[in-house]
């Protein structure tokens, strides 16, 4: 009578043959690290590598060239900088500005132009293709394109104003104007994203809490206070944190619009626009490493606090 041999079973549920080398058996059992393996490498080569340099040339005084000889000079650098009243902290404030106030709109509109396409109607589809329109461009050339309406001497903008009898204003010439023009700018733009994205959470909810909230007679705010809003409100987190993150790093509209050093007195200078100039426009390597260290940290704790609420939220 011939003996069958049966294969044994590994770890994660395949079987594998006695006679296997242990090579192939230890592959088998890590199989699911061995097939991340090269992203997980990616990743690293990309992201860590980049990371790791920078946060080292955040403790040298490099500077002049990235090739000169520099000196290893500890957490000088940080000390230098969190004392730096006159850039860095007016840099801090005003990302943190921008950063709220286009939220702040964004999340706003969106929502109202997602409760808005939210049920059916005539023309639905040229409507969403419209206000996904200021997607399609590019943010440079969105800049260029909003610094021509607001050029306080041709623009289109002030031109419109006169016709209501408005006096020209300096929008983005402006030393207090610039910032709020800016946000408009980035309100114009990434508005249609955050619709997308609550559109989509829209979408996916059951009509039977709304049905039920309307037979009990709640009115339409009282059904969208205490019956959407909350259904959405995860939806609505993810719309904050992956637009938050996003409007914490903006730089091509700002300098896009103002140019290097975020105007002639630093008027929209973000922390990403500083650090952009220490590096390209001062050569201070060291300095400029370390304001996008602290600028990264901020950014993780950002995350953080969002992804927090968020899982409260989904509780």
């Amino acid at each position: 009578m011939s003996t069958v041999t049966t294969p044994t079973r590994a770890a994660g549920g395949v079987g594998v043959m006695p006679d296997t080398p242990g090579w192939a058996r230890w592959a088998n059992d890590h199989r699911k690290w061995l097939f991340a393996a090269p992203a997980m490498a990616f990743v690293a080569v990309l992201i860590i590598f980049p990371l790791a340099w920078t946060g080292y040339l955040s403790l040298t005084d490099a500077e002049g060239s990235v090739r000169a000889e520099s000196e290893f000079v500890g957490f000088r650098n940080y000390l230098d900088v969190l004392s730096d009243t006159d850039r860095f902290w007016p840099a801090v404030a005003r990302t943190g500005t921008f950063t709220l106030a286009a939220l702040l709109f964004e999340v706003g509109l969106g929502m109202a132009i997602a409760l808005l396409l939210w049920r059916p109607f005539k023309g639905e589809k040229w409507v969403r293709l419209a206000i996904l329109m200021p997607l399609v461009a590019t943010p440079v050339a969105v800049g260029m394109m909003w610094r021509l309406i607001f050029d306080p001497n041709i623009g289109l903008a002030n031109q419109a104003l006169g016709w209501v009898g408005i006096g020209p204003q300096p929008w983005l010439a402006g030393q207090h104007t610039a910032l709020p023009t800016t946000i408009f700018i980035d309100v114009w733009q990434w508005t249609p994203m955050v619709v997308l994205i609550l559109l989509a959470g829209l979408t996916s909810l059951s009509d039977e809490p709304q049905e039920a909230a309307l037979i009990d007679g709640a009115s339409t705010w009282q059904r969208f206070r205490h019956v959407t809003l909350p259904l959405l409100m995860p939806t609505v987190l993810v719309a904050i944190l992956l637009r938050g993150i996003d409007a914490l790093k903006t730089f091509d509209i700002l300098y896009a619009t103002k140019g290097r050093g975020g105007g002639s007195f630093h008027e929209v200078e973000t922390l990403n626009v500083y650090a952009y100039g220490l590096s390209f426009d001062y050569n201070e390597y060291g300095v400029s490493s370390t304001v996008l260290i602290l600028f990264f940290l901020i950014i993780i704790g950002s995350m953080w606090a969002l992804t927090a609420r968020r899982k409260e939220a989904q509780r």
